[in-house]
């Protein structure tokens, strides 16, 4: 039975996001590991506070993940 965890910084994803990555993500393990095991195919959307996520040793929070998408936009 797989677990699979997405962390993300909290406040970058709304809820609708967040049930998209679960279904996308299951059906991803669904494809690969077969449709019997969907129902004990698990997967968590972990929320990180901001400032608690770094990346090349500086820390992160929501805004600066947004500026990265409305950069990359």
């Amino acid at each position: 039975m797989p677990l699979v965890d997405i962390q993300v910084i909290d406040g970058v994803f709304n809820e609708d996001e967040k049930k998209e990555m679960i279904e996308k993500v299951t059906n991803t393990m669904v494809e690969i590991e077969g449709e019997s095991l969907r129902s004990v195919t698990w997967v968590r959307v972990i929320d990180v506070p901001g400032g608690q996520w770094g990346i090349g040793g500086q820390p992160l929070g929501a805004a600066d993940v947004k500026a990265l998408q409305n950069a990359a936009a």
